[in-house]
């Protein structure tokens, strides 16, 4: 991922917990949500606005889409790293490209997420 495209771009790092995993010790699918909130909220929090500071200015940024694209398994006990960024400068929604990869630098997976922008009032 070339960042230099990227409006904004943030990292953070995840471990993959084991009640997070399957019986092949890889971090279940749903997971990966998980750890794309943990990017957002993360990003959000890095420019000043935190979930918290949204909602007390009446916004709420409930998920409309979310597409994700499972490359290799995240392993148990993996510590990821979480690469979050945002392309264009939001509107009505906005799109948080996110991309997780693995202690070896090998993408785990790649997906977008959109947030609308709505009135909580």
């Amino acid at each position: 991922m070339d960042n230099s495209d990227f409006l904004i771009t943030h990292r953070t790092e995840v471990r993959v917990r084991y009640g997070e995993t399957d019986r092949m010790g890889y971090a279940y699918y749903g997971n990966h949500a998980l750890y794309y909130e943990v990017g957002r909220v993360e990003l959000l929090r890095a420019v000043g606005y935190p979930y918290d500071v949204l909602e007390a200015d009446g916004v709420m940024c409930p998920v409309t889409a979310l597409d994700i694209r499972y490359l290799r398994p995240a392993l148990y006990d993996e510590l990821l790293t979480v690469t979050t960024c945002v392309e264009e400068v939001p509107s009505e929604n906005v799109v948080f490209k996110t991309t997780i990869t693995n202690a070896a630098n090998k993408i785990v997976s790649v997906g977008r997420v959109t947030l609308a922008f709505v009135d909580a009032n």
